[in-house]
């Protein structure tokens, strides 16, 4: 690790960041890629594909860490895809299966700070069709290549309750680097949350973004579909090549 840059009078500065300026904030245009497209949620189109992909989740697993409870019903559903469609942060997308056409999931552009390079991606529901399948993987791919290579960001956030054990590990999955726990960070459903951060910065982006691309190329997959390397291994081999070490 280099040393710290000083000021004229001895003290530790952080490095300089040259000709910064404020980032663009995302446009409203869909991510196309292989597996899915990642388009602004438009409820006329999508609310409906997007409640009967929730209904599968029987048990109501995928709602015990989200900020709201499962809507009862598909116009329920509507209206909050109606008001949630208006906002600009969140900025609210739909996970769209390329195959079929049809809306499985949702997530969303959050806290963003264009001023500082800084964006969150959060309110992340994946229904059944979606979850551990290689539509899922690309979908995070694709906003985090937009935030990095189109806006230019600095910084891409993922913050989950600590209890939430699947998040915590897509999170690690995806390349993101744990930060530590924010205690008592907020109140939600009457209990607390105690928030793990996560995060990936530009300068990680580039082994990230080439394991992502390493996973998602035809070759990796076999007949059926399944995975021949995790996107972890390539991750690893991408470091080592680099000379860093994992700790």
């Amino acid at each position: 690790m280099e040393p710290p840059q000083v000021n004229q009078l001895g003290q530790p500065i952080g490095e300089p960041v040259s000709a910064w300026s404020p980032r663009p904030r995302p446009p409203h245009t869909a991510m196309e890629g292989r597996f899915c497209r990642v388009e602004p949620l438009d409820p006329p189109r999508h609310a409906d594909d997007l409640f009967a992909a929730k209904q599968l989740d029987t048990s109501g697993r995928n709602w015990t860490y989200l900020f709201s409870e499962p809507p009862p019903d598909a116009a329920a559903y509507r209206r909050w895809a109606d008001e949630a469609a208006t906002r600009d942060d969140p900025f609210f997308h739909a996970i769209v299966d390329v195959r079929s056409g049809k809306a499985v999931g949702v997530a969303a552009y959050m806290r963003l700070q264009p001023e500082m390079g800084v964006i969150e991606v959060g309110n992340i529901h994946f229904s059944p069709l979606l979850q551990r399948s290689p539509l899922a993987t690309e979908a995070m791919y694709l906003m985090m290549r937009r935030v990095f290579d189109e806006l230019g960001y600095r910084r891409y956030e993922w913050k989950c309750d600590c209890l939430n054990a699947p998040s915590r590990r897509a999170a690690e999955r995806l390349g993101f680097t744990y930060e530590g726990i924010f205690r008592q960070a907020v109140v939600y459903k009457g209990r607390n949350r105690d928030s793990a951060w996560y995060s990936v910065i530009d300068k990680e982006w580039p082994q990230v973004k080439a394991a992502f691309e390493s996973w998602l190329d035809p070759g990796n997959f076999d007949a059926e579909g399944r995975q021949k390397r995790s996107l972890t291994s390539f991750r690893t081999a991408s470091s080592a090549s680099a000379g860093l070490t994992e700790i």
